[in-house]
C-alpha cells in the first residue's frame, strides 16, 4: 500500500524551478540554523538562557526542515511522489514530535524574556542551569510523547485509499474514536503552550507600556521583538492551516499557508537572530576572526609595506 504526495500541485513545467528555490531555501536554512548552534556553543558570552534556549530551537528546525524538505526535493527531481504506509507514518512522527517541542519551546522562550523583564531582580534565580536543563529537557521529551500516542492509536488502522485526505481518513477501519482521542490530544499537549506564550507577551507588552522614557520601551521591546516575529509566523500560518474548514476549495489556500510553519519559519530564525541581534553579530566576527589569518588590518600594513618598499 503506498500514498501518493501531491504536494503543491501537478506542475510539471515547474518542477526543475521548483527544485531549484527549495533547494536554496533548505541549504540556507540548515546551514544559518547549523551557524546558529556553533555560535551558542562557542561563544562564551552568548552562554546565556535566551541563547541556550535559541540553541535549541535551531537545533530543532535543522532536524524540522530535513524531515519535509528532502522528500520534496526528491520528488520534484525524480518525479516519483508515491510513499509507503511506513515510511509515511514515520515520517509523520518526526513532523508532529518536531512541531510540538517548537510549540513548547516557543512557550519556554516566551517565559524566560517575561522574566527577563518583568522579574529581572528574580531572574538570575530562578533561571538557574539546572532549571533551563529541565525545560529544554522536558519540551522535547512532551513534545515526542505527544505523537507517540497519536501513532500508536493510529497503528492498528488498515488504509484502503491513497486520495488527497487526511492520513486518519484514509483508513477504511472504524477511526471515530481516534479521531476525538488526536482532538483532546492536540488541546492537552499544545494549548498549556499556546496560551503561556500569549500570557507571557501580554503581561510582557504591559510592562513595557509602564516604562516612562521612550528610550527604556524601545530598548526593551527590542529584547523579545525577534521572538514575537517567529512565534507570530508560527501560530498564524499553524492555525490558518488546522482550523480552516478542509474544502476542496481551501485546499490550495492551505497549501501556501502551510509552507509558513514548514519552511519560512525556519528560514527566518536564523537570519532574524543573526541580522538583527548585536550579540550574535558580535559573537560571528569574534569566531569569524579566529579562523581568517589575515584580516584588513594586515592586508592594509602589507600593502603600505609594498608601497614604501617601492619609494626606497
Amino acid at each position: 500500500m503506498e500514498f501518493i504526495l501531491l504536494g503543491v500541485g501537478n506542475l510539471p513545467e515547474l518542477q526543475n524551478l521548483l527544485f531549484l528555490l527549495f533547494s536554496v531555501i533548505y541549504i540556507v536554512t540548515v546551514a544559518g540554523n547549523i551557524l546558529i548552534v556553533a555560535l551558542v556553543v562557542a561563544d562564551q558570552h552568548l552562554h546565556t538562557p535566551m541563547y541556550f534556549f535559541l540553541g535549541n530551537l535551531s537545533c530543532l528546525e535543522t532536524c524540522y526542515t530535513s524531515t519535509i524538505l528532502p522528500r520534496m526535493l526528491a520528488s520534484f527531481l525524480t518525479g516519483n511522489r508515491t510513499i509507503s504506509v511506513r515510511e509515511c507514518i514515520v515520517q509523520f512522527y518526526f513532523f508532529c514530535s518536531l512541531i510540538a517541542t517548537e510549540c513548547y519551546l516557543l512557550a519556554v522562550m516566551s517565559y524566560d524574556r517575561y522574566l527577563a523583564i518583568c522579574k529581572p531582580l528574580h531572574y538570575a534565580v530562578v533561571m538557574n542551569g539546572r532549571f533551563i536543563l529541565q525545560l529544554s529537557a522536558g519540551s522535547w521529551i512532551l513534545g515526542s510523547l505527544a505523537c507517540s500516542t497519536v501513532i500508536y492509536l493510529m497503528s492498528p488502522l488498515i488504509f484502503c485509499s491513497n486520495n488527497n485526505v487526511p492520513i486518519i481518513k484514509l483508513s477504511c477501519s472504524e477511526n471515530h474514536l481516534v479521531v476525538l482521542l488526536d482532538l483532546i490530544l492536540a488541546c492537552i499537549f499544545m494549548l498549556p503552550p499556546f496560551l503561556l506564550t500569549v500570557i507571557s507577551y501580554i503581561f510582557l507588552i504591559a510592562t513595557i507600556l509602564k516604562i516612562a522614557s521612550t528610550t527604556g520601551r524601545q530598548k526593551a521591546f527590542s529584547i523579545f521583538s525577534f521572538h514575537l516575529i517567529i512565534v507570530t509566523i508560527f501560530y498564524l500560518t499553524l492555525m490558518i492551516v488546522y482550523m480552516l474548514a478542509k474544502t476542496n476549495q481551501l485546499r490550495a489556500f492551505h497549501k501556501v499557508f502551510s509552507v509558513g510553519y514548514t519552511v519560512l519559519t525556519p528560514l527566518v530564525n536564523p537570519l532574524i537572530y543573526s541580522l538583527r541581534n548585536n550579540e550574535v553579530k558580535a559573537a560571528l566576527r569574534k569566531t569569524a576572526g579566529k579562523f581568517v589569518p589575515f584580516t584588513w588590518h594586515h592586508i592594509n600594513r602589507a600593502n603600505c609595506f609594498s608601497l614604501a618598499m617601492k619609494w626606497r
